[in-house]
């Protein structure tokens, strides 16, 4: 078995936070042998784009849209989800927020926590949620190799021509 960790759609926060004093580099998701890591999706697309301004149901089906691409990113499904967290700041989202997340893992069934915290990192998400999976080994063994676009699409980190016509990361 190999343990080997692929990550993919690398990012640094000071492009996704640049409002805030933030320099770290992180992923969207990890697989490290055969377990699937996704970092906590909100009401925003893979782009960037925020989704479903004040529309706690939107938001939620943009979120497991995204979890949904991830995990297929990594050979993973969403019925490899073993466990899952779903932060809320309202407990008047719950039901809204539970029924889309339940419509998307019908038969699944994993681990679920939820928590309702005060706020996430931008003031308009209003929910978010994070799972883990494990692919199952049969899988495992025909998995190919991830595309190598597979990075965040953040034009400040893309290399740019420099005024000497090389090549340079800003």
């Amino acid at each position: 078995m190999n343990y080997s960790h692929v990550r993919l759609r690398k990012f640094n926060t000071k492009v996704t936070y640049p409002e805030q004093a933030l320099d770290n580099d992180l992923s969207m998701s990890v697989r490290a042998g055969n377990m699937v890591f996704l970092r906590g999706q909100v009401g925003q697309d893979l782009e960037g784009n925020t989704v479903g301004v004040g529309d706690p149901a939107a938001q939620t089906e943009q979120a497991m849209g995204n979890v949904k691409q991830l995990l297929q990113e990594h050979g993973a499904k969403l019925a490899d989800i073993c466990k899952i967290t779903i932060y809320i700041t309202d407990r008047a989202y719950r039901e809204e927020v539970y029924g889309v997340v339940g419509k998307w893992l019908k038969g699944v069934y994993p681990v679920s926590t939820g928590l309702i915290v005060q706020g996430l990192a931008r003031p308009e998400w209003v929910m978010e949620i994070d799972a883990w999976a494990v692919i199952p080994e049969a899988r495992m063994k025909k998995l190919q190799p991830p595309a190598e676009h597979l990075e965040w699409r953040a034009t400040a980190f893309k290399k740019k021509p420099a005024a000497n016509g090389k090549t340079s990361k800003k």
